[in-house]
């Protein structure tokens, strides 16, 4: 078919660039914008300012305790290690783990044999000795007799000079024989002493009454005491009487005095809390990876003998105490409500604001209490604090009142509190649609 004269073939219309259509909605969107932002405004406007919410806490009556603590390791007062002062095999274990002795009772024996050898020959010794004695004397009062005769023949001129100084000095030789064979005796005798001991010392008994802690050998063993003497037991004195070895920060050091009072707890038993108190705090510091430490020593009673030597203990030395007092939060003593952190014109701000969370503030001697939906001043005296807790030891706060900690004009700081203990500081009017 031929196309009608004068008329064009149809075609479809191109789509608009995309940067064209770009400009034709960015500015209708800025004007939504734009209107939205104005009808908010003038919403806020007309409706006034949000109010504030505050986070509020009750005045009660209790205790605060300042404290410091610390963690340490249980221990008897009195340990012994019970050694072996000869060598030898350990031939019988009359005592094991946990077994009460008492002094003097035979808890192990050692193989005797080689020391009953020994005490043998040094009596052989000894009795060689004496027979050596003997005949050293035997000898020396012959010398004498001839050393007597030949000054009388000298006399009577039958002997020369020479014949009596040879039997001079056979005198002395035989007394220095006598002196020698003295002296053997007593080292001979020494020995059979010292071997005696030896034999002794394969008996092995208790020093203290107390309770076995620790054994280190078995029957067959064999201990060597060349260098020193092996450790067989570990006697503990008396369990009911035990204490804490803690580690106590040297920042902390020096709030620690001799007769404080001290809890603690242990895992084996962690609801229960035991007391103590501090019998001594030692100057000797121990340095470890620069953390310098000092041990401070807490008697500690166990008569139900729960406690166990080498339990760790978590430590709490009681600094200080105030009972039964009015406690408010400490972070209520730093709170400071929106028109009190403003700084008058002209002046600096001494700290309202986020400068009142400030460690020089924890001892502000007043608080805000809500009062009609609005915060009052009340001032107060402060006492001990805990770093949480505050005694209020003055001022007309009483147990019951209101006291703010936070509100909704501060940055969130975790403070807490929860819609349950938030006030408002009156009813929001209703908004009008």
């Amino acid at each position: 078919m031929q196309p009608l004269v004068g008329m064009k073939p149809i075609s479809h219309a191109a789509p608009l660039p995309r940067h064209r259509l770009t400009r034709r909605v960015l500015p209708l969107a800025v004007l939504v914008a734009a209107a939205l932002g104005g009808w908010l405004i003038w919403r806020q406007l007309r409706d006034g300012p949000a109010p504030t919410t505050y986070t509020t806490v009750e005045v009660t009556q209790g205790d605060v305790t300042q404290s410091v603590t610390a963690s340490g390791t249980l221990s008897p007062v009195v340990t012994v290690e019970v050694g072996s002062q000869t060598s030898g095999r350990i031939k019988e274990l009359l005592v094991d783990y946990n077994d009460r002795v008492t002094k003097g009772q035979v808890i192990a024996r050692l193989d005797p044999q080689l020391n009953e050898g020994a005490v043998a020959q040094a009596r052989a010794r000894l009795a060689s000795a004496r027979a050596d004695l003997t005949r050293a004397e035997a000898t020396l009062t012959n010398a004498r007799q001839s050393y007597t005769r030949a000054v009388a023949l000298e006399q009577g001129g039958t002997a020369s000079r020479a014949d009596v100084e040879a039997a001079l000095a056979a005198r002395r030789t035989a007394e220095a024989s006598v002196t020698a064979a003295k002296a053997g005796i007593t080292e001979a005798r020494a020995s059979v002493e010292n071997a005696e001991a030896n034999l002794a010392y394969t008996t092995i008994t208790s020093p203290i009454d107390g309770v076995v802690i620790s054994r280190s050998v078995d029957v067959g063993q064999t201990v060597a005491a060349s260098l020193q003497a092996p450790v067989l037991f570990v006697i503990a004195e008396d369990l009911r009487k035990m204490e804490v070895h803690t580690s106590v920060a040297e920042s902390d050091v020096g709030q620690l005095a001799a007769g404080m009072k001290v809890e603690f707890t242990v895992d084996a038993y962690p609801q229960d809390t035991f007391t103590g108190v501090v019998r001594q705090v030692r100057y000797e510091a121990t340095t470890v990876s620069n953390v310098v430490t000092y041990d401070a020593v807490v008697e500690v009673a166990n008569d139900a003998l729960k406690l166990r030597p080498g339990m760790t203990a978590n430590v709490t030395f009681v600094i200080a105490e105030a009972r039964d007092v009015r406690t408010v939060p400490s972070k209520a003593l730093r709170y400071r409500p929106a028109s009190a952190r403003r700084p008058a014109a002209g002046t600096r701000n001494g700290g309202g604001g986020a400068g009142g969370d400030a460690p020089a503030r924890r001892r502000a001697e007043a608080v805000w209490v809500l009062r009609d939906g609005a915060p009052a001043r009340v001032e107060v005296t402060t006492g001990l604090s805990d770093g949480t807790t505050t005694a209020i030891t003055g001022g007309e706060l009483h147990a019951g009142d209101v006291v703010i900690t936070g509100d909704s004009t501060q940055a969130p700081s975790g403070n807490g509190g929860g819609a349950a203990n938030r006030r408002t500081g009156g009813p929001r009017p209703p908004t009008p649609f």
